[in-house]
């Protein structure tokens, strides 16, 4: 199978921003992760709040701007706001 032919999820994507996994995760950011899930909850942290994992002092503050802006009703609604979200991370190749 061609990678045309692969669907754009299950294409593999290279890396460009080391982060540390939640298995890995200690200290402050442990603490930041385990915000984070209880507040959202699921069980693993989306890799796009991992890219700030060096930095838990500006996670957090990365986490609040993000439930302003995302999670909360404006000019969208949330419902499109998610439908937004996912459509852009289907075409990033990242998992929503």
């Amino acid at each position: 199978m061609s990678k045309d032919q692969i669907p754009v999820m299950k294409q593999k994507v290279e890396r460009k921003v080391n982060f540390i996994e939640d298995a890995d995760a200690t200290g402050e950011v442990a603490k930041v992760y385990d915000e984070w899930r209880a507040k959202s909850g699921r069980q693993q942290m989306p890799g796009i709040l991992k890219c700030f994992s060096h930095r838990p002092d500006f996670l957090r503050q990365v986490m609040a701007f993000s439930d302003t802006v995302h999670f909360s009703e404006g000019h969208l609604t949330r419902k499109v706001k998610e439908a937004i979200a996912s459509y852009v991370s289907y075409l990033n190749r990242c998992p929503y």
